[in-house]
């Protein structure tokens, strides 16, 4: 029983110093936003793999081709957060990231893409029209184009599609090009059947937790790595071909 008493009681130490030591390395606010732990704004603060940037007193995240992102919210408790999709140029229908192939995330960060978020693709050329996504006059793209500036103005009755964004090979990236899609807005937690006035402009990232984050690194001789399979390569959806 004393064994076990000295057990319970240094996990409850340890979770007592990992709060402590959280509250202590937090970073100040970026504006009006909280800016909590492992979220980083300066190399004296958070945790750097979690790294975040205040723009005069705007908080934005930073993808791996360099675009930064707006973030509106952040959910600590869920360890996530919502950034802006990037507006669509006025009078075109091209997404502000279209130069760098849309949003991409460094897959050796903790950071990924939810699959809270229902993705609409404009512009697309003809052969995308065909893949098993939702291309019909009820798809929400429909929806976006009749009810947003964005929307009215520059994609309007061009060739569209909605899906969600539920597969782990996506899990990194929202692509976008001239060959396949120009244009993506994005919506959270959206609900089917609902109306225009309810949605949540956004695109939601998670991060894993850094206890976790360092649990999950494979090890540098990673011999399992061997029988995987081999990615061969990524269409213009961002779903990636695999050989076995």
């Amino acid at each position: 029983m004393d064994t076990l008493v000295r057990v319970v009681m240094m996990f409850l130490f340890l979770i007592l110093v990992t709060h402590v030591s959280e509250a202590y390395n937090t970073c100040p606010k970026c504006g009006s936003i909280d800016v909590p732990y492992p979220l980083s704004t300066d190399d004296n603060c958070g945790d750097p793999r979690y790294k975040v940037y205040c723009n005069n007193g705007i908080l934005e995240f930073l993808s791996t081709r360099g675009f930064y992102y707006k973030i509106l919210s952040i959910n600590q408790s869920a360890y996530k957060l919502i950034i802006s999709p990037p507006p669509i140029q006025k009078g075109t229908c091209y997404s502000s990231d279209f130069s760098s192939e849309g949003l991409k995330l460094d897959e050796n960060l903790p950071f990924n893409i939810s699959t809270h978020n229902t993705v609409m693709l404009f512009n697309c050329t003809e052969p995308l029209y065909y893949w098993a996504l939702n291309s019909s006059s009820t798809s929400f793209c429909r929806q976006f184009e009749n009810n947003v500036e964005e929307g009215i103005i520059g994609c309007k009755n061009t060739l569209c599609c909605h899906y969600l964004k539920d597969s782990p090979f996506t899990s990194h990236m929202i692509r976008i090009r001239a060959i396949g899609c120009t244009a993506y807005p994005s919506m959270v937690n959206m609900k089917p059947g609902s109306s225009f006035d309810s949605w949540t402009n956004g695109i939601e990232l998670q991060w894993v937790p850094p206890q976790l984050s360092l649990a999950l690194r494979p090890p540098k001789d990673d011999r399992c790595a061997e029988s995987l399979p081999t990615m061969h390569g990524i269409n213009s959806l961002g779903f990636i071909t695999v050989i076995i």
